[in-house]
């Protein structure tokens, strides 16, 4: 699936299954909400703290995959065109890091 396909195919479940999008305020939240529970599970997985016995059906791509639903969801309703907005992005990033990662000593 395409980022675009992605962003027609969460519409179309809005618009039907869903009913219609939250406000852009309450997906916002939202996507901090979901964005802490990767968080959440990626300081226990990889990080220094443990799993709680509540935490033992946790699904790190099943959450990703929240994140992803709800920023669609917002690009949706803002009228950005993500697959755009990411080759734009990775344009900015490699003219403005073209030599910054080759000399960082940090990653040698």
């Amino acid at each position: 699936m395409t980022i675009n396909e992605a962003q027609e195919t969460v519409d179309r479940w809005i618009k039907t299954t869903g009913i219609r999008y939250f406000n852009e305020l309450t997906n916002t939240a939202i996507l901090m909400e979901e964005v802490g529970e990767v968080a959440r599970i990626m300081a226990r997985k990889y990080g220094e703290q443990s799993f709680k016995k509540s935490d033992e059906d946790v699904n790190l791509a099943d959450e990703m995959a929240d994140v992803m639903f709800v920023l669609i969801c917002l690009a949706n309703q803002t009228g950005i065109n993500l697959t755009e907005a990411l080759e734009k992005n990775l344009e900015k990033k490699t003219i403005r890091d073209a030599d910054r990662h080759k000399n960082n000593e940090k990653l040698k």
